[in-house]
């Protein structure tokens, strides 16, 4: 069983890569990918880049090239639902992308061809991910629903609170997760993501965002991802 951990930028994997023993380099598509062991168990960790074409593309080498058997994603996000703060964190039931629209050929947000406009994450793995919260950050705020992905920095309140009314039941936004799930779908590869709150993708989402994950979120996923190991 391989698992790939990803995140989108070195900040955020930062505290995993510093966990594996043994990882051996590899370059692919103009990414590092760092294959070794964790716990014992085989893991390949990249960083995806930001946005959905660079997460698409991650996700397929990982399938094609590398042959995980599961993607897990950790990351950051921004909060957009009520009660969903700074240093919560987010297990992803589903993703949607909150700035696709191909309307009036299709219904807005659908994803042309698939009938859908969202895709959902393992229910297993999901659930061993949510298992792998609880242990590893007994103390911290944890929810579970969908999470809407685009290719946009969410940095206003404006536009917060009106992804809040068009949505109403998305809990946090982000930029690379929608992709994963649109290609291991297509692939049929688990897959399963973790989001960190680092704001509330208001006016003052841009503040602090590098030093919270440094402070909190990369250790946040590292913590996540070896009790996730260990169990598995």
């Amino acid at each position: 069983m391989r698992t790939a951990i990803v995140s989108a930028m070195h900040e955020e994997l930062s505290a995993v890569l510093a966990l594996l023993p043994d990882e051996q380099k590899q370059a692919a598509a103009g990414r590092d990918f760092w294959v070794g062991h964790l716990h014992g168990k085989e893991v390949v960790a990249v960083l995806s880049r930001i946005g959905k074409v660079a997460a698409a593309t991650t996700a397929t080498v990982l399938v094609e090239r590398f042959a995980v058997d599961r993607i897990l994603f950790t990351g950051v996000a921004g909060g957009i639902a009520r009660g969903v703060q700074r240093g919560d964190v987010v297990v992803a039931d589903a993703f949607m992308q909150h700035d696709l629209d191909a309307s009036p050929i299709f219904p807005r947000y659908e994803v042309p061809l698939y009938g859908t406009d969202r895709f959902g994450t393992d229910a297993a793995l999901t659930q061993e991910l949510l298992s792998a919260v609880k242990r590893a950050l007994p103390s911290t705020r944890l929810h579970r629903g969908l999470v809407a992905s685009g290719d946009r920095f969410v940095s206003s309140a404006a536009e917060s609170q009106a992804l809040m009314r068009a949505l109403p039941d998305v809990l946090a936004v982000e930029m690379e997760g929608a992709a994963f799930g649109q290609v291991c779908r297509d692939y049929g590869v688990p897959f399963a993501a973790i989001r960190t709150i680092s704001d509330r993708a208001d006016d003052a989402a841009h503040g602090d965002f590098l030093s919270f994950i440094d402070d909190v979120a990369s250790r946040h996923s590292a913590a996540i991802v070896e009790a996730f190991l260990r169990a598995a």
